[in-house]
């Protein structure tokens, strides 16, 4: 901050704490400084009045020299228009010699905004008070002082001849591997080296009658078989087949839309099932990553107008709702729901709840949660009108996110729906018979033998679905062939990852402990589990970086618990600790 002089003043620089202040350059010339006080004849200036903070005084216009003023408390508050100088730059003068400055006759209280009062020797050390010429000589180190630090720190932070030096980056850090890359060119695995390790785990007497087989995928060879060509009860190990299927037939970005059209007759409004059962119907409680929600299509219809009457168009599909040989006590066991074109939540009473209970009319209880939000009596069956107007869309996560989810969960209601979507884009009725007709011809289609394979549904829910282990293993190996000259292995690559991860995801998330958790992070799997049957079908990386795919289909009257699955997960980690070559 500078002071600007008055005539008979010498210019000094000044530093001032920072505070809430007025630029004291900004300031018309006011009281005398106290630095500017008769000085006594001992030396020393005489104490000025004590002063007020700025906010306190109110500027008055210059006057010829007066009498002294009268004590604040006498003198009334003046005010005067403040007057602004520009500002000039003088260099510092060395002080002359100290003379007695003659009194001023103008005198009024010099304010200093934003500070809290403080004692009168705020300036002052411990020595005694030293005339004008010391406090400036003083005051001036301060300021080169000051200015002298701002140079430094300019200097530091803005650059210069010699301001920063650059160092030289770290060297980089030792980085040890401590996973194998999964590749084609480590050790190839010998049918003698599979057989030695799966000899013993393969004979536990839990597994009852086992069938299965391993292929190495960047060969071809298969490298262990038992009865992997005869038909076994898979259960949800069939949803290997439905999902290749989809991933072969379908785009991976196709979406499942659910629409509101307008109905025959004012205020009436149907709602159109268009085959996505992920619906939320509670915003943030819901087992479908990336679901369409109830609220999002209300809000769009009734932007629209207001709505008397709600109706459902379920003809999207055809059929029975429930597969062949499905037992009804599944619905309330959390398994299955009747197969509609519109639900929510997969027909879950408990939208968060995987295994939960669900709702045995999925489509009614559906329409009824709209027709309940947007303000309607409650829904009816209908028809939607040919070139009806469209009041609201919703849209479900893209295909390939719904394989993936209906893997880690195992649910059977999507699976239905999906193998639905592939009898409509090939041609076939969305039915059962449909979705399976659909999901054989597209393998078949694509090269696979489906000789033995004898299914009834999309899910494997049916106890009266055979297919051989082989059949499961053909379908995985083109999904892990290493290179992408099969044209089958790109489309169906997402098969992998869709898989539940051996103690870590999905249906497998709880499994994978005692003798089998060499393969907790290394198998990866698809699960089955009907009444006294267990399967397990999926991909493994062996200590010398290989994949092996496997099948293994167990029918066994043993505890599923604490001995069948245990005794699979033993086989899928034995292949883990594999070095097989």
């Amino acid at each position: 901050m500078r002071i600007e002089p008055k005539p008979d003043q010498r210019t000094t620089e000044m530093a001032v704490p920072n505070a809430k202040t007025a630029r004291v350059d900004q300031l018309p010339h006011l009281d005398q400084s106290w630095f500017d006080q008769p000085v006594r004849p001992d030396g020393s200036p005489q104490r000025p009045e004590p002063t007020k903070r700025v906010d306190q005084l109110q500027s008055a216009p210059s006057a010829p020299p007066t009498p002294p003023p009268p004590s604040p408390s006498q003198r009334p508050e003046q005010q005067r228009p403040e007057r602004s100088r520009p500002e000039q730059t003088r260099p510092v003068a060395p002080p002359p010699p100290p003379a007695p400055a003659p009194p001023r006759q103008e005198s009024r209280d010099l304010p200093v905004t934003g500070y809290e009062e403080e004692p009168e020797d705020r300036l002052a050390t411990e020595e005694p008070r030293k005339g004008r010429k010391g406090l400036v000589v003083v005051l001036s180190l301060v300021v080169v002082a000051a200015l002298a630090g701002a140079t430094i720190y300019a200097v530091q932070e803005f650059g210069g001849t010699k301001a920063v030096e650059t160092k030289p980056p770290a060297a980089p850090a030792n980085v040890q591997t401590l996973v194998k890359a999964v590749t084609a060119g480590g050790p190839a695995p010998s049918a003698a080296g599979v057989k030695g390790v799966l000899t013993g785990p393969a004979g536990n007497s839990a597994l009852g009658t086992l069938t299965g087989s391993v292929i190495d995928p960047a060969s071809g060879t298969a490298l262990w078989q038992q009865g992997d060509t005869t038909p076994a009860t898979p259960a949800s190990s069939l949803k290997i087949l439905t999902a290749a299927a989809a991933l072969l037939s379908l785009e991976k970005t196709d979406q499942l839309s659910t629409k509101v059209v307008a109905g025959a007759e004012p205020g009436t409004v149907v709602i159109v099932g268009g085959g996505d059962p992920t619906i939320s119907g509670v915003p943030g409680k819901s087992v479908y990553p990336g679901a369409a929600t109830l609220d999002d299509l209300v809000n769009q219809v009734k932007a629209k107008g207001p709505v008397t009457k709600v109706q459902f168009d379920l003809s999207r599909y055809a059929g029975e709702a429930l597969g062949p040989q499905w037992e009804t006590a599944d619905i309330a066991g959390g398994s299955v729901a009747p197969i509609v074109p519109f639900m929510l939540d997969g027909g879950r009473v408990d939208q968060a709840n995987v295994n939960g209970v669900r709702t045995a009319s999925p489509g009614q209880a559906a329409a009824d949660a709209f027709a309940q939000r947007i303000g309607a009596p409650g829904a009816t069956a209908g028809a939607a009108p040919a070139g009806a107007a469209l009041l609201g869309e919703i849209k479900s996560a893209p295909i390939e996110q719904l394989v993936d989810n209906m893997m880690q969960i195992s649910d059977n209601v999507l699976t239905e729906a999906i193998a639905r979507e592939v009898a409509l884009k090939t041609g076939n009725e969305a039915s059962f018979a449909g979705g399976v007709k659909a999901v054989r011809d597209v393998l078949t289609k694509a090269g696979f033998d489906l000789t033995g394979a004898n299914f009834v549904d999309g899910s494997g829910l049916s106890a009266s679905n055979k297919i051989p282990a082989k059949l499961l293993t053909d379908v995985l190996t083109a999904a892990a062939k290493p290179t992408l000259d099969d044209a089958r292995t790109g489309k169906l690559r997402p098969l992998l990852t869709a898989l539940p991860v051996a103690g870590g995801s999905g249906t497998l998330a709880g499994r994978y402990g005692g003798d089998a958790a060499s393969g907790r992070g290394w198998v990866r799997a698809k699960t089955g589990t009907l009444t006294g049957v267990n399967a397990l079908a999926g991909v493994v990386v062996d200590v010398d970086g290989r994949v092996l795919v496997f099948s293994f289909m167990s029918a066994s009257n043993r505890n599923p618990e604490t001995e069948v699955r245990p005794a699979l997960d033993v086989l899928a980690a034995a292949l883990r600790g594999c070095g097989c070559s």
